[in-house]
């Protein structure tokens, strides 16, 4: 049954914000990162910023109307090309440290409870990449999207 109510679903890749921090093994001051996967598969990082712009503007926005709005970065990245990344801007080498797909299946079969299954379901699908194309959303939502570059100027140590 239809309701006729008018709604729009945003679904956005993974936050630079929360995947490349601390919290999630990302710890760019100290030089480290936790790897799930192999980290070559590409994911269209993407900042809060942007999707709370994308939420208020799909207020207005007659392509929002009745839509799901697939969002994601400027550019896909991997999580090797990100280390890189950081590595350059910061002229130094990350320890990286990887956690297979068979780790976190095993984790995930061994948790006690739904939250403690949902940890290594979300890590798994990061390691599987989302590699969303802006170009059409773009034209529709026009905007300068936070890049993963942008990020890491935002987050490297004031000299």
């Amino acid at each position: 049954m239809k309701s006729g109510m008018v709604y729009t679903i945003l679904r956005p890749s993974f936050f630079m914000e929360v995947w490349l921090s601390p919290a999630l093994g990302f710890d760019y001051a100290n030089a480290k990162a936790q790897v799930y996967g192999t980290g070559h598969n590409k994911i269209s990082f993407i900042s809060l910023v942007d999707v709370a712009h994308f939420a208020v503007a799909s207020l207005s926005n007659p392509h929002a109307k009745n839509a799901t709005l697939e969002l994601g970065g400027p550019e896909a990245l991997s999580p090797l090309e990100v280390i890189h990344l950081y590595e350059q801007a910061e002229h130094r080498s990350f320890k990286v440290q990887h956690v297979s797909e068979e780790a976190l299946e095993k984790q995930r079969i061994e948790a006690t409870d739904p939250l403690q299954k949902t940890f290594p379901a979300l890590m798994t699908d990061y390691a599987h990449g989302d590699d969303i194309d802006m170009t059409a959303m773009l034209k529709q939502f026009p905007r300068k999207l936070i890049s993963v570059q942008d990020y890491i100027q935002h987050t490297m140590p004031i000299a």
